[in-house]
This record gives structure tokens, sequence and C-alpha cells, in this order.
């Protein structure tokens, strides 16, 4: 197996049974990429599979639970295995608490969910793929942000982002204060890091009430995968440029 994927792009995609991660799937196998679908469920990242396969895209199936390390030991075990590196990361899989949600009220074993894999679960995945990550030759890490990460943003009159959000948004701000920590540790290599915004995407996160689809919303974090070199690195972007901090 290694010999055959070896000439191909590597990359793993976490939470992509479904919505945005799903599309992102589909978008970088239509690059002709050797696209990993990282799921919690083994039995729908199976399916996920099945259907990009059906669709001739090279993919296979990771089982991966972001929260547990034994899992996301044996994740980086199976790209071993398969590719011997990992060329492109895409931190996607990720949970929402209630919205709106006040601080005042907000249930702190939500908070402890929501840190746990919005955040905790990237750092656990990031730095168990980093060592297949610096054998690849144009290395990129994707991180699935929001706008409502954006303190410019959640302080600027006049802009609406949904209303309170006492878990989820600090969340992804914390998420963004962890790329940037990312950005200056690797600034010698040549690992790119950034994070990217899909709006607001119609998924079951947000029970299905955004205006944009899985397939626009996954468009940013394809685009981010595949910076050229002298791409930039340690901001976030949306599909019109940088979103500011």
């Amino acid at each position: 197996m290694l010999g055959l994927v070896s000439e191909k792009t590597i990359a793993l995609v976490t939470g992509a049974n479904k919505g945005i991660g799903y599309e992102i799937a589909v978008g970088l196998t239509a690059l002709g990429w050797s696209v990993g679908v990282g799921a919690r469920d083994e039995h729908r990242g199976a399916d996920a599979v099945a259907k990009l396969r059906a669709a001739g895209a090279d993919a296979f199936a990771v089982p991966l639970d972001v929260t547990d390390d034994e899992s996301v030991s044996a994740a980086v075990r199976l790209v071993e295995e398969r590719a011997g590196r990992l060329d492109v990361l895409i931190n996607n899989a990720g949970v929402a608490g209630g919205w709106p949600e006040e601080p005042s009220t907000v249930d702190l074993e939500t908070v402890r969910r929501l840190v746990e894999t919005n955040v905790m679960g990237v750092i656990r995945v990031t730095n168990a793929m980093l060592p297949l990550l610096r054998r690849s030759a144009h290395p990129r890490i994707v991180n699935q942000s929001s706008h409502v990460s954006s303190l410019t943003l959640q302080t600027a009159p006049g802009v609406d982002l949904g209303g309170i959000s006492g878990a989820y948004a600090p969340t992804k701000t914390f998420l963004n204060a962890v790329t940037i920590q990312y950005a200056k540790e690797l600034s010698g290599t040549n690992i790119l890091i950034n994070n990217a915004c899909p709006g607001y995407v119609a998924t079951d996160l947000n029970g299905f009430s955004g205006t944009r689809t899985p397939e626009q919303g996954a468009a940013i974090a394809v685009r981010l995968a595949t910076l050229p070199d002298d791409g930039p690195t340690g901001q976030m972007f949306d599909d019109s440029g940088v979103v500011p901090w």
C-alpha cells in the first residue's frame, strides 16, 4: 500500500463523515489526493468512505476520537502504515453547546466538553501527527475556527454574530490563540498553519439553521490546504480573505 500512495498528497480530515468535514474530503479527493476520513463513529466513517469511493475518490477510513489518546495514537499508526507521512492535517472535528448561552448560567460540564474537543482535541491530534507532517515536503495544518471566535468582530458595533455564546465561541477564540502559538513555534519550518472560517453553514451543529451549504463552507479549508510554500501562516481566513483576531 505504501508504494501505491507515496506519490499522492496524503491528507487527514477529522470529523469528516458528514457536513463540512465530508465536503472538505470531497474537495481534496477531487484534486487527486488520498484522504483519510476521520470519524469517531467507525460505521459512519466507513459509510462516508464508501460513498466517496463510489464517486471515484481515493479515500480511506480513520477511526478517530479526538478526545481519546489511544484512538489518536491508533490513527497515527494507521496513517504511517498506509503512507509513511502526512501532508495535510485538517482539524475539523468540533462540538457546540447551546445557543444562545449566557456565561452566567452555562453548565461547566458543557464548557469542559467543548474545550476537550474544540481545543484539546486539536492539540492532541496535531502533536501526534507532527512527526508525520515533518516528513512532508509541503506540510499544511488547517484548524476549523469560526467568525464568532474573533474578538474584533465580537466587539464591533453593529456586527451580529447570533447572540451570546458562553461556551462555543470562547473555545474557538481559545483555538485561535493556540494556532498563533503553533505558528510561532513552527516559523522556522516548512509547516504552514492557519484557521478557517466556513461561515454560517447549515449542519447538525446548528440544527441546520445556517444559510450556506457544507460545500460552500468547505471551500476555505480546501484553499488553505493547498497554499503555496510562500503562503501565509498563523492567520485566520474566510472566503473573502483575512479575518481579524
